[in-house]
């Protein structure tokens, strides 16, 4: 009989739906790894990181659980793909809990040493085309998406970009070029400047 260590990722949720709990502490300790690099890349704080994975692998347990998971594609790029979501959620929800904040997201303006330097507003137009810009990434299809979270929020290569998403080097490019006419194509839709003119 094969041990559970050395089974397929579909074989243990197999084995986690039909009750065996010690499956997903497997599948838990075999991708936590690459959950919480891709996790810590996009939020760049360790500890925001750490909860955002617990909250993950609680989603995971629960979706399994309730029968939401079909094995259409590979485990891991699944709950990344849930990680990500609960990313978005965090970030929509900080930014509402902000009342104002420096183009960097991690000082409250008023605190800041900026305010020798720049204006206010020079912050508030620096910060408006920063969310101007988070808007325009979250207008594009999802695998555009990524590519941009990765590279310029995440700081990656197209290297690792695509051993993160399973694709190839050229793939992650392509990806990326096609990000970034779609972002020029809606900048002039929408008619969205983003330049301090």
């Amino acid at each position: 009989m094969v041990s559970n260590q050395k089974k397929k990722d579909y074989e243990l949720v197999k084995q986690f739906i039909d009750g065996d709990q010690n499956s997903i502490e497997i599948l838990i300790s075999r991708h936590k790894d690459r959950v919480f690099t891709y996790i810590v890349l996009i939020v760049k704080d360790t500890q925001l990181a750490e909860d955002i994975f617990q909250d993950t692998f609680i989603k995971v347990i629960k979706s399994l659980r309730r029968g939401k998971y079909q094995e259409k594609g590979i485990f891991v790029s699944w709950v990344i793909r849930i990680a990500h979501n609960l990313i978005i959620d965090y970030f929509r929800k900080s930014k509402h809990l902000r009342t104002y904040s420096s183009e960097d997201g991690e000082m409250d303006v008023f605190n800041s040493k900026k305010l020798a330097d720049n204006n206010i507003e020079d912050l508030l137009i620096t910060d408006q085309i920063a969310a101007d810009v988070r808007k325009l990434v979250n207008m594009l299809p999802q695998e555009q998406k990524e590519v941009i979270l990765l590279r310029h929020y995440g700081g990656l290569s197209f290297k690792e970009i695509s051993e993160q998403t399973g694709v190839s080097i050229n793939t992650a490019l392509g990806r990326m070029r096609y990000a970034l006419i779609n972002m020029r194509k809606l900048i002039e839709t929408n008619n969205i400047s983003l330049t301090r003119d």
